[in-house]
């Protein structure tokens, strides 16, 4: 039995304003480095053999934080761009929330959560579901099927496809599917590789709501 956690990095300086980032490079605050110690705390029973991430800073300073508090900072970090943030195109940068006073709730819902639409200049969630799962399925799956812990540090969108493999979402499901900030999601996996546990760990109440 293997486990992969899945670590949504902690608030980076354009989460705290509100702002889409998408694939653009933007550090931590400081509340996001605390938010990355406490996951390490939540996490701190297990014993990691491989370390994956996006290439971006917020992704990977969270996982350096969590590793540096779990005291596991020798093991080697695996970045891919696969595991990159949705890209938000011509909306990036954009306050998202004046972004919805703008287009309405239903077009906003769609913007940010709907499976196949595209945003101009940018990604759909498919597209981010198509470059991540043949990621995880070469990279990562055979490690998981050998009894390997793995733990990732991505992104809201990005997470929620994986999750979306992981727990057989449907489209409209996953569309529903808030993965906070600073949460980590804890699955138990076989050597067939099927989830034969989940749980989330570090809940954060403000889920969908930043």
């Amino acid at each position: 039995m293997a486990k992969i956690v899945l670590v949504r990095h902690g608030e980076s300086i354009w989460n705290a304003l509100g702002r889409w980032q998408g694939w653009t490079d933007i550090d931590l605050t400081e509340k996001g480095l605390k938010q990355a110690g406490e996951v390490g705390r939540a996490l701190i029973d297990i014993k990691f053999d491989y370390a994956f991430s996006s290439p971006l800073i917020r992704a990977s300073k969270t996982l350096d934080e969590i590793l540096k508090v779990l005291k596991q900072s020798d093991l080697a970090i695996i970045k891919d761009a696969a595991m990159i943030e949705k890209h938000y195109g011509i909306y990036t940068g954009k306050n998202k929330w004046q972004v919805k006073e703008e287009i309405g709730e239903a077009e906003f819902q769609k913007l940010r959560r709907a499976w196949d639409y595209h945003t101009l200049e940018g990604e759909s969630m498919k597209q981010v579901y198509e470059r991540l799962i043949p990621y995880y399925e070469q990279e990562i799956l055979p490690k998981l099927k050998a009894g390997k812990n793995v733990i990732i540090s991505s992104h809201g969108n990005t997470l929620r496809t994986l999750v979306k493999s992981l727990d057989n979402l449907t489209e409209d499901e996953v569309a529903k599917l808030e993965f906070g900030i600073g949460e980590a999601y804890v699955y138990d996996i076989d050597q067939t590789g099927q989830v034969t546990n989940k749980e989330i760990r570090n809940r954060n109440p403000l889920a969908g709501k930043q």
